[in-house]
């Protein structure tokens, strides 16, 4: 039974979206011609020709019909057999089976993992970071109350969770232990017991963060948007195996001689630089009986977790396009937030990785500097209103966020690199009142269909977007708890976006608050139909 369900929302997936592109096809006019000829208008993987065959595009009414009668029944299906959410609330009801599951950001960064990782993290028994630093952030609203989060892992909010900050991060002490203390004073969270730091994660000092800020002073017109939090230097060191890591701290002495040398050599590469080293020893000497206590061979304990049967739940920090390998370098940062992090900054292999969510907002943010191709200016129009509405502006700098339309092209290269099995589709109801609403379809490079994501920054701030327009809503969304339930206009937006980057949506975002999303359940995830 449970396997004729995954079909049968294979099916209705199926034949909804391409009763849908079906009847774009009869609305277009001929100006629109040339949109058949994109080399991203393929229907998705998971639907088949015969689905297409079968679904008859009569009339608008008879679509619209189609469309709401297969929701309706896919509804009664699901509940009927656990396979949907059933209920007026996002959080999943059944039990994860034991594994890790990853929350990534798959755009620039700023998606809204937080959100979907502190609603995950009620069912997870370990929540881990893995790569970056404090230059990361997170805001969750509960009961109203902001919680904002830059090292510690959000899912700190489930009172049952362990939170594992992973070997690949790196860790400036004064601003964790703030961040920490913070938090517990609170009196909403306690903090205590219930965060571990990995031994083999290196140190982020105070003289990386001013050399941070001296080289992004430097560059001038060409600054690379840093945030100036030392993360760049701090994994320098890392790789220039003169590094401190957390682990040291137990080892005093070496600590001590290691810091010497450390702070001495900066000081010949930067002569300007001033660091008081006997004050910094005297602050590390001062914490390290307090961190000796958080300390733990996190590779260790996540593989003991793992072989236990616990659920672990990896919270991505930064995005993809902002990975130092496969992001617009040099516009990028100093680690890999794509799915390789987890491997590397956490301790595991491949094989324990079940479900890995990309979360991608209904439209396109960027902080910092490099291509952006699908930008809008934030200075009126549609630009100003996502802005605005949807209050675009960095957790950590409070720098406005870039704003454009959802980019497919960029959506697609991320979906192929991490291997998504679903997507977290976030803040559609910013998109609420506006008239019509785009998606960049496709790159065009010299009148050229681009099958690639360019390596060339050059190539990629010349591209040309082809868009896709589709009419928009009025109607407020941020009470509705169904999808068939949104307005029509929007469940066709948020149809054809799953239909072009090939990937279901299985979460939708309607509203600022914790529990604000839509889960449309299980069936949704790729990762579930492969475990049948």
């Amino acid at each position: 039974l449970r396997h004729g369900s995954k079909m049968a929302a294979a099916a209705v997936a199926g034949a909804t979206t391409t009763a849908y592109w079906m009847n774009r096809q009869q609305e277009e006019s001929p100006l629109d011609d040339t949109r058949s000829s994109s080399p991203f208008d393929t229907p998705p993987f998971w639907l088949s020709s015969t689905t297409t065959a079968s679904c008859d595009a009569s009339s608008n009414s008879s679509i619209k019909e189609l469309l709401l009668e297969l929701s309706h029944r896919m509804s009664n299906l699901e509940t009927m057999i656990g396979g949907g959410s059933g209920t007026s609330s996002p959080l999943t009801k059944k039990k994860k089976k034991p594994g890790i599951d990853v929350v990534l950001g798959a755009q620039w960064g700023d998606e809204g993992k937080g959100k979907l990782v502190d609603m995950l993290s009620q069912e997870y028994d370990v929540c881990a970071r893995v790569a970056g630093g404090s230059n990361a952030g997170h805001t969750i609203v509960v009961d109203g109350k902001k919680y904002k989060f830059h090292l510690l892992p959000s899912g700190i909010l489930n009172p049952h969770a362990t939170c594992v900050i992973g070997n690949g991060v790196v860790v400036h002490l004064p601003s964790f232990l703030n961040e920490l203390d913070s938090l517990q004073n609170t009196g909403t969270v306690d903090t205590k017991g219930r965060v571990l730091l990995s031994d083999r994660a290196h140190l982020v000092f105070d003289f990386h963060q001013e050399v941070d800020g001296r080289n992004e002073h430097a560059l001038g017109r060409n600054k690379l948007g840093t945030t100036k939090k030392g993360i760049g230097p701090a994994y320098a060191s890392k790789i220039s195996r003169n590094g401190l890591r957390i682990g040291d701290l137990q080892d005093w002495p070496t600590f001590e001689q290691r810091f010497k040398a450390l702070a001495k050599e900066m000081m010949r590469s930067y002569p300007e630089l001033k660091i008081d080293i006997e004050e910094q020893l005297a602050y590390y000497k001062s914490v390290a009986p307090r961190v000796q206590d958080l300390t733990l061979d996190t590779v260790h304990y996540t593989n003991q977790q793992f072989a236990a049967g616990k659920r672990i739940l990896v919270e991505g920090a930064n995005a993809t396009m902002l990975d130092i390998d496969f992001g617009t370098y040099p516009y990028v940062t100093s680690s890999n937030p794509s799915v390789g992090s987890v491997l590397t900054g956490l301790g595991v292999s491949p094989k324990k990785i079940r479900g890995i969510y990309g979360t991608v907002k209904a439209y396109c943010t960027r902080v910092g500097e490099g291509p952006f191709p699908t930008e809008l200016s934030t200075e009126r129009g549609v630009g100003r209103h996502l802005s605005q509405v949807g209050a675009e502006y960095g957790t950590t700098t409070g720098r406005p966020r870039r704003c454009g339309w959802i980019d497919i092209p960029q959506m697609q290269y991320s979906a192929l690199l991490n291997g998504l099995t679903c997507l977290n589709l976030t803040k559609v109801d910013v998109l609420t009142g506006l008239p019509e609403i785009k998606i960049g379809k496709s790159y065009k490079y010299k009148n050229e269909y681009l099958q690639y994501m360019p390596s060339s920054l050059s190539v990629l701030s010349d591209v040309q977007v082809e868009y896709e327009t589709m009419p928009g809503w009025t109607e407020d969304i941020s009470n509705i708890t169904k999808f068939e339930d949104l307005p029509l206009n929007c469940r066709n937006f948020i149809l054809r976006v799953q239909e072009l980057i090939g990937v279901p949506i299985r979460w939708i975002g309607v509203g600022p608050n914790r529990l604000d999303v839509i889960d449309r359940g299980e069936g949704w995830d790729l990762v579930n139909s492969s475990e049948e």
